[in-house]
């Protein structure tokens, strides 16, 4: 399965093993749409983990612990940093008749 999207430019590689998945993804982009084709394989899910774990790294590269489980308790505090710092970052909305 291709993981970064195929530019808006790119061609068909020549018929074989190693091109067959791009093939299919530029393929797929041509017929599609770009939008679309990414909302179909489930491009969105990919970057926003991705964003999340940058983050999760700028809390700590490493865990310094040697225990096992204090490393999962190192995590999980990390963890639940960043669920306070996107739950303050988040805009509530009111309906409005």
């Amino acid at each position: 399965n291709v993981i970064i999207p195929p530019r808006s430019n790119a061609a068909l590689w020549a018929e074989n093993e190693i091109g067959k998945a791009r093939n299919h993804a530029v393929q797929g982009c041509w017929d599609k749409g770009q939008k679309q084709w990414k909302r179909d394989i489930g491009y969105h899910r990919r970057s926003r983990i991705e964003a999340k774990m940058f983050a999760l790294k700028r809390l700590g590269q490493g865990v310094s612990s040697r225990c096992f489980n204090r490393q999962v308790v190192d995590l999980q505090i990390r963890v639940d940093i960043l669920n306070k710092f996107t739950q303050l970052g988040t805009a509530k909305t009111v309906a409005v008749a």
